[in-house]
């Protein structure tokens, strides 16, 4: 089985702010904006994807005795 090659999320998540910034300067075109924000959906997206396939991972190693036990997720940050 081929390992699934990971997912750039920090670097997907710096380009959508790097759009949201660029947007929100209003130094676009109508014509900038569009492609813009078409690209900034795309990157969205992405992240989400992402992000659900890590959840789902998550919820795999969680899984106790066949069930799932939903359990939230803590921040390392918050331990200290």
């Amino acid at each position: 089985m081929a390992a699934k090659k990971s997912f750039p999320f920090e670097s997907t998540l710096e380009k959508l702010e790097a759009i949201v910034e660029q947007m929100e300067s209003g130094d676009l075109t109508l014509e900038e904006s569009l492609r813009a924000f078409e690209e900034g959906i795309q990157l969205t997206r992405a992240c989400q994807q992402a992000l659900t396939e890590a959840q789902q991972q998550i919820n795999v190693l969680i899984e106790k005795n066949g069930t799932l036990a939903a359990e939230p997720m803590t921040d390392a940050s918050d331990e200290f």
